[in-house]
């Protein structure tokens, strides 16, 4: 036998059931006293903290297992580049949508430098971030290209197209996006490193 609940009151949580109904219907039915509802009470609060608390920690774990995989082919050059894109040596750069090649210190194959908006550029390595080696024929390797294939950096090799707003593959397989350095701009010097 079980009891049948009342839903004539209203609670502020009430949705279709209360939580005290449902403790009500799955609790076996003793005379019901003052004193065992306050304990129905007081254990549903401590369900709802436990309830709680292990959904919070679940979500926390879970933020904490997403983390992007670290592309093993980056080349790790040391990268601290500053040049003046305002001026006529750097004439591609002049204008939003402008992109240039800039030569680097190996293992870096190079760096493209795209013009995002007024006061911001991108800059990535030249290096295929997927399969960087495949096309290597004694020590001269592959580089992106960019070129006719504008706004798009180009693996010959691999055959795949990477866009320069965001680096991220647009045809091909491939599991990495390109190897992107750190930009800051004051409105004079652009400073390209990592």
């Amino acid at each position: 036998m079980f009891f049948i609940p009342d839903f004539s009151y209203s609670h502020p949580r009430n949705f279709l059931f209360s939580a005290f109904d449902v403790i009500d219907i799955l609790l076996p039915l003793k005379k019901r006293s003052a004193n065992s509802q306050f304990k129905n009470v007081m254990l549903l609060m401590n369900m709802r903290l436990i309830f709680g608390f292990l959904f919070v920690l679940l979500v926390l774990i879970q933020s904490g297992c997403t983390k992007e995989e670290i592309n093993p082919n980056d080349p790790k050059a040391y990268i601290n580049i500053t040049i003046d894109p305002n001026s006529t040596f750097y004439q591609e750069l002049n204008t939003v949508g402008g992109w240039m090649y800039l030569t680097s210190t190996p293992p870096s194959r190079g760096i493209i430098v795209y013009r995002y908006n007024l006061s911001e550029f991108l800059a990535y390595d030249r290096m295929p971030p997927n399969e960087p080696n495949n096309c290597c024929v004694d020590g001269s390797c592959t580089r992106l290209i960019v070129g006719d294939y504008f706004p798009f950096a180009y693996d010959e090799c691999n055959e795949i197209s990477y866009l320069l707003l965001n680096g991220g593959i647009i045809e091909g397989e491939g599991k990495f996006p390109l190897i992107q350095y750190n930009t800051t701009y004051n409105g004079q010097l652009l400073r390209i490193f990592n």
